[in-house]
């Protein structure tokens, strides 16, 4: 099993969230988040003073997936959180040992 962790721009949410629905993914989480990349942050202008903004506000999506649908729902974030500016943010992948559902006490794939 997988973690994908995919931090995106916010007004991209609604696209991702609805091709996710389309490729039929397990079940997501989904956060608001403060960061910045390599770029730290970005200048902004506001009544002609110019400031930086060096925690910019950015979505997290994390879902827990078997390893055979983890190149399926990358390329739908990808696809659909790309505007190809700087900032379109980061997919993280990562191993996930053990699941367990609490209501049923299910373990591994049949807890997803």
């Amino acid at each position: 099993m997988k973690r994908i962790t995919a931090i995106i721009r916010p007004e991209k949410l609604d696209d991702v969230r609805h091709a996710l629905e389309k490729v039929g993914y397990a079940g997501l989480m989904i956060s608001d988040v403060l960061g910045h990349g390599k770029q730290r942050g970005i200048i902004q202008q506001w009544r002609g003073e110019r400031y930086k903004v060096d925690l910019i506000q950015k979505v997290k999506i994390e879902i827990v997936t078997k390893d055979s649908e983890v190149s399926a729902i990358k390329k739908t974030i990808i696809e659909n959180a790309r505007t190809g500016e700087i900032g379109d943010g980061k997919i993280f992948i990562s191993t996930v040992d053990e699941v367990i559902k609490i209501r049923t006490g299910e373990e591994g794939e049949p807890a997803l």
